[in-house]
C-alpha cells in the first residue's frame, strides 16, 4: 500500500519551500539584521543620545545578576530594590517595574551577564542566545533556508529589541522536539533546562506519558532537580523563599490588575480581558482551551500521525495553554512553523497554507505599529493549519485502508514493504 497523501493539491512541489514565504522571510531578515546596528549607532536602542539607558526588559536580567554578584540574590525578587538597581544603571526613571520573577536557576545566566557592561551584556545575550535557535530551526527544516526563516520570523525582531529570552525558550523546546525520536536523553536535558520557564511545563509530562517516552521524562526530572539543587547551593534557601513569596504578588499584578497593558499579552486570557471581559471569564476561556488542547494532543501523540505534525502541534500548544504570554515568547511559534514547513516539504504545500502562513508573518510584524494582541490569532492560525494537516492525513489513511481492504477481498492486494513513518 503506497504512502497516502495528506495534503490538498499543492502549489509548491515536494521538497521546495514556497517562494512567497521565503521572500517574506528574506525581506524581514534583512530588516532585522540592518536595524539593530543602525539603531544602536543612532542611539535609539539600549542607550539614548544623552547616554542614559533606554528602559526595556533586559534591565531586570542585568539588575538581578548584579544583586546576585553582590551577595544579595534573594533581593532580586523585591520589586522596589530591583528597581533601585535598574534606576542606578539607566540613570532615568520609568513608569512601573521591570520585575524579576524567574526561578533561582536562571540567576546563573543573570549573574554571568551582569559581569559585563550593560550594552555588552545586552548585545551578547541577544547574539549568543540566537545561535542555538538558528541551529534548531536549520535542523528542523533541513536546509539553509531555515536560517532565513528563523531570522525573518517577526518575533525574532521583538525578542532582540527588548533583550528577552525567547531564543533560549525556543531553542530548548525545538531542541527537545527535534532530538526526541533519536536522542531521548538529550531531549530530556533540554526539557529539564526549560524549567526556568515553568509556565510551559503543563503539557510536556502529559504528552510524554501518553507517548510512553519515559527516558525523556525521567531525564528531564533529574535535570530539573539538579539545577534546582545547584541554585540552592549557589544562591541559598532565601532565594527560593523569595521566589515563592513574590510569585503570587506578580500574578496578582499582571493577571488580575493588568499592570502590563492587556494588548502586550498574547493568551486567550489576556484577549478576553482586552475586549472587556472579567477575570473570571478570562480564566474560564483559558481553562476550557487548555483542556481541549490537552485532549487533542494526547489523541494525536498516541496516533500514527507523522512526527513533524505532532511536534508542531505541541510547540504551538505550549503557547495556547499559558495565560502569561508576551510577544517575545512567540519565537516558540517559529518552532511550530518550522515543523509545519517540514511536513510541507515532505508532502507539498496547499495554496491556503502558504497564504495563511504569510498572514501569520504579517500579523506578528504589525504588533509594534498597531499595538493590538495580534499574537493570539496568529497562534490559532498555525494551530488550525496543523489540525488541518492531521485531519487530511487521517482521512487519507482511512481511504487507503478501505482501498486495501477492497483489494484484499478481490485477491489483488500487494502489500507495500517500503512504508515508513516520519
Amino acid at each position: 500500500m503506497a504512502e497516502a497523501s495528506s495534503a490538498p493539491p499543492a502549489v509548491a512541489r515536494h521538497g521546495a519551500l514556497p517562494a512567497t514565504l521565503l521572500n517574506i522571510s528574506f525581506v524581514l531578515a534583512i530588516v532585522t539584521l540592518a536595524y539593530f546596528p543602525t539603531a544602536y549607532l543612532t542611539h535609539v536602542w539600549i542607550f539614548g543620545a544623552d547616554g542614559r539607558g533606554i528602559p526595556t526588559d533586559f534591565v531586570n536580567v542585568w539588575a538581578a545578576g548584579k544583586l546576585a554578584l553582590e551577595g544579595h540574590p534573594a533581593l532580586a525578587w523585591d520589586w522596589d530594590i530591583q528597581k533601585q538597581v535598574e534606576l542606578a544603571l539607566l540613570k532615568q526613571d520609568f513608569v512601573g517595574h521591570f520585575a524579576w520573577h524567574y526561578p533561582p536557576p536562571f540567576l546563573f545566566v543573570a549573574s554571568f551577564l551582569a559581569q559585563f557592561p550593560y550594552a555588552v551584556a545586552f548585545i551578547g545575550w541577544a547574539a549568543f542566545s540566537m545561535v542555538p535557535y538558528l541551529a534548531v530551526m536549520r535542523a528542523i527544516i533541513g536546509r539553509n533556508a531555515g536560517l532565513v526563516l528563523a531570522i525573518g520570523f517577526p518575533a525574532t525582531f521583538i525578542n532582540i529589541l527588548v533583550g528577552q529570552n525567547g531564543f533560549l525558550t525556543a531553542s530548548l523546546i525545538g531542541g527537545m522536539l527535534y532530538l526526541l525520536p533519536t536522542r531521548p536523553v538529550l531531549a530530556g536535558i533540554c526539557l529539564g533546562l526549560l524549567s526556568y520557564k515553568p509556565q510551559y511545563g503543563l503539557l510536556f509530562p502529559l504528552v510524554l506519558i501518553a507517548a510512553a517516552e519515559w527516558t525523556v521524562l525521567i531525564t528531564a526530572a533529574i535535570v530539573t532537580v539538579t539545577i534546582a539543587g545547584a541554585s540552592w547551593l549557589a544562591f541559598g534557601t532565601e532565594s527560593w523563599q523569595a521566589f515563592f513569596h513574590w510569585i503570587p504578588m506578580f500574578s496578582q499584578a499582571f493577571l488580575t490588575e493588568g499592570r502590563a497593558p492587556w494588548f502586550k499579552m498574547q493568551s486567550i486570557f489576556a484577549f478576553v480581558r482586552y475586549v472587556g471581559g472579567t477575570e473570571q471569564l478570562g480564566w474560564i476561556f483559558q481553562w476550557v482551551l487548555t483542556a481541549a488542547v490537552a485532549v487533542v494532543l494526547v489523541v494525536m501523540w498516541r496516533s500514527r500521525v507523522p512526527y513533524a505534525l505532532k511536534a508542531a502541534m505541541l510547540a504551538a500548544a505550549t503557547l495556547l495553554t499559558t495565560p502569561y504570554l508576551f510577544m517575545y515568547d512567540l519565537v516558540v511559534l517559529g518552532i511550530a512553523v518550522a515543523f509545519l514547513i517540514r511536513a510541507g516539504l515532505d508532502e507539498g504545500f496547499a495554496r491556503h497554507e502558504v497564504m495563511a502562513l504569510a498572514l501569520v508573518f504579517a500579523l506578528l510584524a504589525t504588533f509594534l505599529f498597531l499595538g493590538q494582541p495580534v499574537g493570539f490569532p496568529a497562534i490559532l492560525i498555525v494551530f488550525g493549519l496543523i489540525l488541518g494537516r492531521c485531519a487530511a492525513w487521517r482521512a487519507a489513511e482511512a481511504r487507503a485502508a478501505e482501498a486495501a481492504s477492497m483489494q484484499l477481498a478481490a485477491g489483488t492486494y500487494i502489500p507495500d514493504t517500503t512504508r515508513y513513518e516520519i
